[in-house]
């Protein structure tokens, strides 16, 4: 997707923001205060492309990573800016729910109760394999383009992944070994 014309460029980047802009919102929104914060975000992030000569001669995979990595560097310097660490709570992510479930109040619980001991489960992990898990399974994204995204080689993204889930594996068959 290269393009050297700047009307060109900005209907790239528009593409783009079609196929990776909600993604992206989402995962700021998880990291971000607010809503408005989340979306100023998002636009310093796809300006940033924009400005960014470079960044039409790059490949899609590599812009696709280039996005996702300004974006979270972006979240940093928030964090940075603002002094405030929080954790992103695996509740606060969107989750569809079939709508005879939602009024089943046994569904309720039975789906309350799995998602904190699968929360429960991923507070073993480190943060960065928590990372690479929500950038793979929350966010879709392969390994080759959380490589580029966390700075890191594929193999090392690969092994990351293969850990942490041999990881859960093992709590989830000894659920006793979760407790603090």
């Amino acid at each position: 997707m290269q393009h050297n014309d700047p009307s060109t460029r900005g209907k790239a980047i528009e593409e783009l923001f079609e196929q990776h802009g909600e993604k992206l919102f989402a995962f700021l929104r998880m990291h971000t205060l607010s809503r408005e914060d989340a979306e100023d975000i998002l636009v310093e992030t796809f300006t940033a492309a924009l400005t960014e000569i470079k960044f039409a001669h790059l490949c899609e995979s590599e812009q696709t990573a280039w996005l996702w990595r300004v974006a979270r560097n972006k979240v940093v310097d928030e964090f940075r800016r603002a002094n405030v660490r929080r954790k992103a709570l695996l509740e606060q992510m969107d989750e569809p729910v079939s709508s005879d479930e939602t009024h089943d109040p046994e569904q309720m619980a039975l789906r309350q109760d799995e998602a904190r001991e699968v929360h429960e489960m991923l507070q073993h992990l480190s943060a960065q394999q928590q990372e690479v898990l929500r950038l793979r399974f929350g966010y879709g994204l392969q390994c080759r383009e959380i490589a580029l995204i966390l700075g890191k080689r594929e193999n090392t993204v690969r092994v990351m992944l293969s850990r942490a889930m041999n990881l859960l594996r093992q709590l989830y068959s000894h659920p006793s070994s979760t407790s603090r």
